[in-house]
């Protein structure tokens, strides 16, 4: 009888499923499963520490970036170095391995589509994914200065920049000051809004090798490597662009 319940099995009850999980745990082990078999997948406690970078060349980092994208379309993410140790270890510097222009489009974030973590990416972010002087500034800083082995141009499908810009509609305040920059790759689209989001990357690489002796040099040298690609919105892809 339990005492506090009243009922007369509830005692034996509780002891029986005590004895029962206690045999099977007692088989788990036995059974080479143990805790490994409930382990958590990487990304719940914030992902491995990675190899230290630089990799041995610009053409292994961004082998590095596109291996980031394929687990993060595949649903294999692994967040490196997303964690306290990374964020501490990084706090006294840092040696991003590639800096990037992107789109400042809030469903495009660079870290997680390339499976990337603190102070891997030195990442620059403005509507269009345009190099206006002020970007192309950050990101001498990030391949001059830091070291970035690639510097990669990352459109984005149904960019609204791009879409704007072939509209020609007229839009509040500053926003159009945008529209100079893209308005040559809307115009060698023939209409098409996504071969004007494709030749958008390529024209905004060409601007970053030819108005930045700083990154013309380090291209030259070959310790820098520039590439480019658009993110699929629905898929989670990233699709290269020869630039």
């Amino acid at each position: 009888m339990c005492v506090t319940c009243g009922t007369p099995d509830a005692g034996r009850s509780r002891r029986d499923f005590l004895r029962s999980a206690t045999v099977a745990g007692a088989g788990l082990v036995a059974g080479g499963v143990a805790a490994s078999a409930f382990a958590r997948p990487a990304w719940a406690h914030g992902g491995p520490m990675r190899a230290p970078e630089p990799y041995a060349n610009p053409k292994a980092a961004l082998d590095a970036l596109y291996k980031g994208n394929e687990r993060f379309v595949k649903g294999e993410v692994m967040a490196p170095n997303r964690n306290m140790a990374r964020l501490k270890e990084v706090a006294a510097g840092q040696k991003p391995f590639a800096a990037f222009l992107g789109c400042a489009d809030s469903r495009v974030p660079i870290e997680i589509v390339f499976d990337q973590g603190f102070g891997d990416v030195f990442v620059t972010r403005i509507a269009g994914n345009v190099a206006d002087p002020a970007i192309i500034g950050s990101l001498e800083f990030g391949t001059e200065v830091l070291g970035a082995q690639v510097l990669y141009v990352l459109g984005h499908t149904k960019c609204g920049a791009v879409s704007a810009t072939m509209a020609g509609s007229d839009v509040p305040g500053q926003i159009s000051t945008l529209y100079q920059h893209i308005r040559r790759a809307a115009k060698e689209s023939g209409g098409d809004v996504n071969k004007a989001i494709a030749r958008n990357v390529e024209i905004q690489a060409e601007i970053l090798k030819e108005a930045s002796p700083v990154i013309a040099k380090r291209i030259k040298a070959g310790t820098l490597l520039i590439a480019g690609g658009v993110y699929d919105l629905d898929t989670g892809k990233v699709i290269p662009v020869t630039v």
